[in-house]
């Protein structure tokens, strides 16, 4: 485990050792306040480590490609500091002495047994160049975990102590606090034990020292070591500084960083025409499922006036995704960081890049598919709606694994508008509808999942014939959306369990199709308006 020692200072002679050809990394090289992970091995004549004597330091034993991950999880980690991590020495010994701290990573460890690493606190403004230690060969030689660990000790150099974990009635239960959850959203805090956590960070909570002694990390860490936060790259007010998309092909990106926890980060998009809308945001991650992310990303979509349409964020994962239809005009898309329900919003900061796409909506003369689809028992019974102005050739109810990849379950000539079938034993099978018009237009339906397994049957009950009401009737919560015949999404939100109104009052008579789905179903009901 990593090792906090009480605060002693000692000039010492820290001398160059022969230079390897490592990977020359910089997170920040206008900062300079200092980091440098140091890979190809050191040699201490003397300094307040080994009880003064000389340490002739291996080089880490680590490749290129562990380097540079390692590089990546340590730089996000401090991105939104004015502060540089690098892995050149000579962009270290430019540093002010009072503004830089080198993590000796090194296999030689037997000087100090049965740590991954150890740091004297607060010795990043010391001024002699003591080091601190991380010991790759404690760590397995995991690049995940020799990151956590720099970090880690990084963290006691800027003056800040273990963060530990305590039961409801203040009782110790761990020195280093190992966090709560698992995969993608599961967390640590970076001074506890953050080794076994995808999602770790800064933290303001209790020491071993006490239940109430509360750390708050950032606010330590930008004060007390001569450096703050790094300059803000996006205006946070829609109306006077968002940051205005550039669209190529109908499409745009960007990148920015959320530096604290109430920074928000806004851009502005215009609509010339109306347009299906796909925007992800995505956290800085070095692998696949966000992995090494420090930012939970919320959306929020807001209207010319600044009015909230809708915020979007996911618990499960780290990254954000709008998937909506948009009419002309200009619309604002606030990202900043967000809480789990492993985590709180205060250490959710770091770097993301935002990808968005416009597909605009054209006239075709197969306006609208709608597949519905119920479990009966072991059999899953299909019906949909086709609007079109011209005939249909040929239809196929099409079913997937995963959601992605289609294949035919069984076609139909133009008129059919039901199916049923026993289907197999899976957890999950998706389905859709491919329509071929006479012209030779192919238009999908939207995707269901229906499980198999026995059922009740249909578990949503909905009024069809309304006037200012449609009643839904349900056997589990739920939520939904209300589409017009364009697609148009004119309202969404959640029922729960019983019976449900959704006010329609104010919209014209007409036909909508009315979105329910909870885990077990998802089906799509037409809703005449008179």
């Amino acid at each position: 485990m990593k090792k906090l020692l009480t605060l002693f200072f000692l000039s010492g002679i820290l001398l160059s050792r022969q230079a390897f050809a490592l990977p020359v990394l910089n997170s920040l090289p206008s900062a300079q306040a200092t980091i440098f992970l140091d890979f190809d091995g050191h040699y201490l004549s003397a300094s307040p480590w080994n009880s003064g004597n000389p340490l002739d330091c291996a080089a880490s034993g680590l490749s290129d490609v562990q380097i540079e991950e390692i590089f990546n999880r340590v730089a996000e980690d401090f991105r939104p500091f004015d502060i540089n991590i690098t892995t050149d020495s000579t962009t270290f010994l430019s540093a002010p002495l009072t503004k830089r701290i080198r993590i000796i990573v090194t296999p030689t460890s037997s000087w100090y047994p049965n740590v991954g690493g150890v740091a004297f606190t607060g010795s990043f403004t010391w001024g002699d160049d003591t080091p601190a230690f991380v010991f790759p060969d404690k760590l397995g030689f995991k690049a995940k975990l020799v990151a956590e660990c720099c970090t880690h000790e990084s963290g006691h150099t800027l003056s800040l102590s273990h963060q530990a974990k305590y039961s409801g009635t203040c009782t110790l239960l761990a020195t280093y606090n190992d966090g709560t959850g698992s995969g993608e959203t599961g967390w640590a805090p970076v001074m506890g034990n953050s080794y076994y956590k995808n999602f770790s960070g800064w933290n303001n909570g209790p020491t071993p020292s006490s239940c109430s002694a509360d750390q708050d990390n950032l606010s330590i860490i930008t004060s007390y070591n001569g450096f703050t936060y790094r300059k803000d790259d996006h205006g946070d007010d829609p109306k006077l500084n968002s940051t205005a998309t550039i669209l190529k092909n109908n499409s745009f990106s960007d990148s920015g960083i959320i530096t604290t926890n109430s920074d928000k980060d806004a851009f502005k998009i215009t609509i010339s025409k109306d347009s299906k809308f796909h925007l992800n945001v995505s956290p800085f991650s070095v692998g696949a499922a966000n992995e090494g992310a420090d930012l939970d990303v919320k959306i929020t979509l807001l209207d010319a006036a600044s009015q909230v349409l809708k915020v979007f964020s996911d618990s499960t994962q780290l990254n954000a995704v709008i998937d909506t239809v948009l009419t002309p005009g200009e619309y604002y898309v606030l990202v900043e960081g967000d809480g789990n329900n492993n985590a709180s919003s205060y250490g959710s900061l770091g770097s993301y890049n935002i990808t968005g796409m416009l597909t605009p909506l054209t006239i075709t003369p197969v306006h609208q598919v709608l597949l519905a689809g119920t479990m009966d028992n072991t059999k899953h019974k299909f019906h949909w709606n086709i609007i079109a102005d011209e005939p249909v050739k040929n239809l196929s109810l099409e079913s997937s694994e995963d959601g992605t990849i289609f294949t035919t379950l069984s076609a139909f000539l133009s008129g059919s508008n039901e199916y049923a079938y026993v289907a197999p034993s899976k957890a999950n099978i998706f389905y859709r509808l491919k329509v071929n018009s006479i012209t030779g237009q192919t238009v999908y339906s939207n995707v269901i999942a229906l499980k198999s397994g026995t059922s009740n049957g249909k578990q949503f009950k909905v009024s069809n014939l309304v006037h200012d009401y449609i009643t839904v009737q349900a056997d589990n919560n739920f939520s939904y959306q209300l589409v017009d015949l364009n697609g148009r999404m004119i309202t969404s939100g959640n029922g729960q369990r019983g019976l449900n109104t959704i006010d329609i009052n104010n919209r014209p008579n007409g036909m909508y199709f009315l979105q329910i789905l909870n885990d077990e179903q998802r089906t799509t009901e037409r809703i005449i308006r008179m």
